[in-house]
């Protein structure tokens, strides 16, 4: 049979069916030349490999197919580490990041000499590091790396520039608070009430205030801490791994930055503390979107807990759980693939359909995390809103499906294979994993993690978790939000025993 289906069948057309009506995509098709697939000998080349140099540096590669490569330098420094600061330098570096340097007159000049190896550059500054990438041409790597090494450590700072970006922060800020997407906002708000005043706490965007006080000085004296080469990933995907160390060496090694290496006013070296509380913004957020279809005025409520940091095993049972609890908002079309059977769905969005949105976050630092959960609705249901969310959180500590459980490791599993599909993704990852731990977990192992995750893995990082104070922000019209104690009320467990809600829910 098979035989027949593989030849004779297929040289009869149908019409619309192609050449190949009733070939089964099991067979070749005939006629057609074998493929050939490039092969990957070894394990060898899967794996990340890892060089230090002398000054501390650490090179990391992954190689990969094809004629493109990323490579960045990625620097352990963020608005986390700005308490002996003024805040907001982070915020600064990012936009300054790829201007005139020692080499490159203008940022025109670097992005010509990027254009000649069908180059692109960014940066990004987040609470804990600070990533300069570029994608290019594999063959111009290093003058790719002579420019990542001029950007990152020979920026020349003009007058001029900085003025120009005091410009561009204060438009942003301003841009932020009209958004109709309060996300970034909400995010801040929440990072500023579960670590009041302390690292991953501070302000991630810089103050009003404070985009007069920043001058090349600050900067310097900034730079001068934390830019130093043990601070300092170069990572790169897809060259070999002895041609980047020799261009690291040649353009990263004995190099004098331009803020020179006199006395640094110290590394901070705090670890997060967290504090739980509110913050509230109380905000007219009628007119945030004008035209035809207006979006409704909602307020937004975003509830938090400690989780863990990305160091510990139970990093992996709260990505799960996370997973899990899923969500989105209420508009999201699509199938299961997009999570609906996810609990925020399935419990909140499917039964109260006055819910605008409800949807479940991860942030995860060196050490500490927070899990956290957003919700928007009319500001008339906020009550209702608040007692729905923290039901969630505590039926988290009941009982886990199988089904549900497997699903949720299923959709990790893939959506982190989907994300490694993309060199710059697979960049930022070589480049966090080893600025943080030296070396990097390969995804098949970070999947094995995923599988052996049980239900009595979620209940316990749970439990863990919902013995602290809750964080809580609030931005809206905020006329009938509960108070802080009486939401901590609702959530806190007595005596180890689960809260007097959960069992009133059973």
């Amino acid at each position: 049979g098979a035989v027949r289906r593989c030849g004779l069948a297929a040289s009869r057309s149908y019409s619309g069916g192609g050449a190949y009506p009733s070939v089964s995509l099991a067979c070749p098709l005939p006629g057609v030349p074998r493929a050939v697939f490039a092969a990957a000998e070894s394990r060898e080349l899967f794996e990340t490999r890892v060089t230090v140099l002398e000054n501390g540096l650490r090179v990391a590669s992954q190689n990969k197919f094809g004629q493109f490569c990323t490579v960045g330098i990625l620097v352990n420094s963020g608005s986390r580490h700005e308490a002996k600061y003024l805040s907001g330098i982070s915020h600064f570096l990012e936009k300054l990041a790829f201007s005139s340097t020692a080499q490159f007159g203008s940022k025109d000049e670097i992005l010509l000499t990027l254009e000649k190896h069908g180059g692109i550059c960014d940066c990004q500054a987040s609470r804990d590091t600070i990533m300069y990438a570029v994608s290019a041409d594999a063959r111009g790597l290093d003058t790719v790396v002579n420019l990542l090494a001029d950007v990152a450590l020979q920026p020349r700072l003009s007058d001029e520039e900085i003025e120009m970006t005091r410009m561009a922060i204060r438009f942003e800020l301003e841009d932020l608070n009209m958004r109709p997407d309060p996300e970034p906002l909400l995010t801040e708000m929440i990072h500023a009430a579960a670590f009041r005043d302390n690292t991953v706490g501070l302000n991630r965007f810089c103050p009003v205030e404070n985009t007069a006080k920043i001058d090349r000085d600050v900067l310097h004296s900034y730079l001068r801490s934390y830019y130093t080469p043990d601070r300092m990933v170069l990572a790169g995907v897809g060259m070999e791994h002895e041609q980047l160390v020799e261009c690291a060496r040649r353009h990263l090694l004995g190099v004098e930055p331009v803020w020179g290496t006199g006395q640094s006013r110290g590394v901070d070296r705090s670890v997060a503390q967290y504090t739980g509380g509110i913050v509230k913004v109380e905000k007219d957020m009628s007119d945030v979107s004008l035209g035809p279809t207006p979006i409704p005025e909602l307020t937004h409520i975003m509830i938090g807990l400690e989780s863990c940091s990305f160091l510990e095993e139970d990093f992996i049972p709260f990505a799960v759980l996370n997973m899990m609890m899923g969500g989105g908002g209420s508009f999201s079309a699509g199938g299961p693939g997009k999570g609906m059977f996810t609990r925020l769905y399935l419990n909140v969005l499917n039964r109260h359909h006055w819910m605008y949105n409800a949807t479940s976050y991860h942030h995860s630092y060196e050490d500490t995390g927070l899990l956290c959960i957003h919700a928007s609705a009319d500001p008339k249901q906020v009550r209702e809103m608040v007692e729905i969310i923290t039901r969630e959180f505590i039926l988290m500590a009941g009982a886990v499906g199988e089904v549900e459980l497997e699903r949720a490791k299923t959709q990790l599993k893939s959506m982190l294979m989907m994300n490694l599909e993309s060199r710059p993704v697979i960049f930022e990852d070589v480049g966090r994993q080893v600025l943080a731990t030296n070396t990097r977990k390969l995804p098949h192992e970070l999947c094995a993690l995923i599988s052996e995750v049980k239900p009595t893995d979620i209940k316990r990082v749970v439990t863990k978790m919902l013995h602290k104070k809750p964080a809580v922000a609030a931005l809206g019209d905020l006329t009938d939000l509960p108070s802080y104690e009486h939401i901590q009320g609702a959530l806190s467990s007595k005596d180890g025993r689960l809260p007097r809600l959960y069992r009133l829910f059973r």
